[in-house]
């Protein structure tokens, strides 16, 4: 497996999830462009979009830093241009901006509300659309979500509907999308079945406590790896992320664990049809 020479663009690459991807293809020189909005250092979140391409050269990469709000049709069209010219192609796009608030409906103000459909759902469909064309251009097209299965439960709704009608709205452009383009592209949803260790995890969902029952972005990042080296007729999936790895022959999950010796908070959003891989298990570690 290799993902040399090619070129992938990530929304919201300047940290956590994106940036993993994004260091675990540039080891195989990968060429990448990290879209996102953050330019300037923030007080509360690390890396930029030009600290995020100096990783991914430090790493084996090429990188091209792109300051994108998806949810401008006019920057987003721009930037997947400009990728592929600078590179000479668009293999790979990956739709991870993303936007939360765990409010109910009561508490969901609209632009908030509006804030999320157009970053979570809109940003995804419209990244995707303008995508196409450079991808039908290329030898093995992926376009990846990170967004769950769809599981329609009144569990997943009920407390943060606003949320989760954006999340799954991502989720639903994998279902049309992947029909579409059937036997073209590959367009497939990865999902994590634990948290994982973010920014929006310490600062918006549990803190250090919470940060410490998280698995590490690599475990999304290692079955992106995979994914994007399927042919393009692996498409229609919506991936639980150890699920997939261990189907693809690894067994040692232990080392994405933040804290070894704390328990595994499951995410939001994992089908209860879809319980852990075989020998995998989701609580605190007896250390010697």
């Amino acid at each position: 497996m290799s993902l040399k020479g090619k070129t992938l663009f990530i929304t919201g690459g300047s940290r956590g999830i994106g940036l993993a991807i994004a260091l675990r293809a540039a080891r195989d020189g990968a060429n990448i462009a990290i879209a996102a909005k953050t330019v300037d250092p923030h007080p509360k979140l690390e890396g930029t979009i030009h600290t995020a391409a100096a990783e991914i050269e430090k790493a084996g990469g090429k990188a091209l830093a792109l300051a994108v709000d998806v949810r401008d049709e006019a920057a987003v069209k721009d930037a997947l241009d400009r990728t592929a010219a600078h590179f000479g192609s668009l293999d790979i796009v990956v739709n991870n901006a993303s936007a939360i608030a765990l409010t109910d409906v009561a508490s969901t103000d609209m632009k908030r509300f509006d804030l999320m459909h157009q970053i979570n759902a809109r940003g995804t469909y419209m990244v995707s659309k303008y995508a196409l064309p450079h991808l039908l251009k290329a030898d093995n097209p992926h376009i990846l979500m990170l967004s769950p299965p769809l599981d329609m439960q009144t569990k997943w709704f009920a407390s943060h509907t606003a949320y989760s009608m954006a999340k799954f709205g991502m989720s639903l452009v994998v279902l049309g999308l992947a029909g579409e383009q059937q036997g073209r592209i590959a367009v497939n949803a990865l999902w994590p079945r634990t948290t994982i260790a973010t920014a929006a995890v310490r600062n918006l969902l549990g803190g250090d406590a919470l940060m410490a029952m998280s698995r590490k972005p690599e475990i999304l990042a290692d079955a992106a790896y995979r994914i994007f080296n399927k042919p393009k007729t692996f498409t229609g999936q919506f991936l639980i992320d150890d699920t997939f790895l261990a189907a693809e022959g690894v067994s040692d999950f232990d080392q994405y664990r933040v804290d070894p010796s704390q328990p595994l908070q499951v995410d939001f959003f994992v089908p209860d049809t879809m319980p852990p891989p075989k020998g995998v298990s989701l609580k605190a570690l007896t250390l010697r």
